[in-house]
């Protein structure tokens, strides 16, 4: 599978486990919403404080398993390298993020104080690998 054929499915299929190492090298697993910026970054919204924050700050790269909504059809594997985007300047991809997973807020002022309040970031996986190639 090549990364735009991967990019098209990021922006049609939303759930996915995200895997990032934990310090001792085992790995650590997060059911997130994902989408893809206009740059071609997956994208991910999850707080400062998260432990997969933490993780990232200390190696920035990152796994998706893309499942589609009833589980069971089409899923992709991606991977990249992370830039973890703080605020104030992740506040438009966390807007774009959340109109493409979710659609249009329905208080923008509202959506922008609670970012604040939970301290989130946005998270952007620099695609470089994307799978399965083959099936089995």
């Amino acid at each position: 599978m090549d990364l735009d054929e991967a990019r098209q499915v990021l922006r049609e299929q939303h759930h996915a486990v995200l895997a990032t190492r934990r310090s001792d090298g085992a790995p650590q697993l997060s059911p997130v919403a994902v989408g893809v910026d206009d740059a071609g970054a997956a994208t991910i919204s999850t707080r400062e404080t998260a432990i997969k924050t933490r993780n990232l700050r200390r190696e920035g790269r990152a796994w998706l398993c893309v499942l589609p909504d009833g589980f069971f059809g089409r899923w992709i594997q991606v991977e990249g390298d992370v830039e973890i985007v703080t605020l104030p300047d992740a506040l438009e991809g966390l807007r774009a993020y959340y109109r493409q997973v979710a659609g249009e807020h329905p208080d923008w002022a509202e959506y922008d104080d609670a970012m604040r309040r939970e301290q989130r970031v946005l998270l952007r996986v620099h695609l470089d690998r994307a799978g399965p190639t083959v099936s089995g």
